[in-house]
């Protein structure tokens, strides 16, 4: 199949499932240029809008599929190689089909030492599963994620990128089943229920699906620094003294003046320094000093002369 510029199409599109490019039908298709054609609107050229429309095609398909690659390249104006390149680059992009969950597991340092690479051990052993693998049921993609940004919650799971905090390989193993089993499943913090596979990517395409407020935005965990600065009365600097600390970190203002009377006070401390005696030979080569000083301002200035 050649891409429109004529070219061969990449090796991103040549390995999917050659059923995956069996065209769209007529219903599918209409939807998706609807759906395109608003994405596309919010962007000055219609090539930034790639990301979001492989997110588009994932919610139809479930993965970025052939077909997926060509209508992109298609509404974009894009190669089949310039989407392929995209699609290939980011994970959260897959390119075989994915289960209805995909189950990310931290096993970044933090979340490491705290569990979970106990975590991953458990169910992956318990799934009969690796990374990047479908339960053969097609409800569970298990993945080693390097981090979920939730460290002060470790060890971190997180489904369909919702977190579920403080995990141990039991609740972990509990919720995988949860999830095959059909139960309803509550995140720890974010909405009251967990969307599949297809609803969150629509909503990663920009389709606000109006839960953002549900459930705890942020937990203790979170929030206790500032809970610790009301309790203590710690305040942020006010202007004023930014100023003066900015000054001090770059030498201006004030602060120069005050560097200046340090270096004078350091030259005084060194030419008069308490342990020698007056007449020694600190004493002797700062009288001089002195005199060498007194000495060349005679000779340059004229109108002095030496004594």
């Amino acid at each position: 199949m050649a891409d429109n510029f004529g070219l061969q199409s990449a090796s991103g599109h040549l390995h999917v499932p050659e059923a995956s490019k069996e065209p769209y039908d007529p219903e599918t298709l209409a939807g998706l240029h609807r759906d395109a054609q608003e994405v596309i609107a919010r962007y000055p050229q219609k090539r930034s809008a790639l990301l979001p429309l492989l997110h588009l095609v994932q919610s139809v398909d479930g993965y970025v599929t052939g077909r997926g690659i060509d209508f992109c390249a298609e509404v974009l104006e894009l190669t089949t190689a310039e989407v392929s390149g995209v699609a290939t680059f980011y994970t959260q992009y897959k390119r075989h089909p994915n289960g209805d969950y995909t189950v990310g597991v931290c096993t970044n340092t933090l979340c490491a030492i705290m569990g979970g690479d106990a975590i991953w051990d458990a169910v992956s052993e318990h799934l009969g599963i690796g990374h990047d693998e479908t339960t053969p049921d097609g409800k569970i993609t298990l993945e080693k994620i390097e981090c979920n940004a939730a460290c002060d919650y470790a060890p971190v799971v997180m489904t369909n990128w919702e977190f579920f905090d403080n995990q141990t390989p039991e609740s972990t193993v509990a919720l995988v089943d949860d999830l095959r089993e059909g139960r309803e499943v509550r995140p720890t913090r974010g909405p009251s229920t967990l969307c599949t596979f297809k609803q969150t990517s629509r909503v990663l395409a920009g389709f606000l699906d109006g839960r953002a407020d549900e459930g705890v935005g942020a937990g203790p965990a979170s929030t206790e620094g500032v809970r610790l600065a009301k309790e203590k009365g710690w305040h942020a600097p006010s202007a004023s003294t930014s100023s003066d600390a900015e000054d001090a970190a770059t030498g201006e203002g004030t602060s120069t003046a005050g560097m200046a009377a340090g270096r004078d006070d350091s030259v005084n401390a060194a030419t008069n320094a308490p342990d020698e005696k007056p007449g020694g030979q600190s004493g002797q080569a700062a009288e001089g000093g002195k005199i060498a000083d007194d000495t060349t301002k005679a000779e340059t200035d004229p109108g002095k002369g030496a004594k």
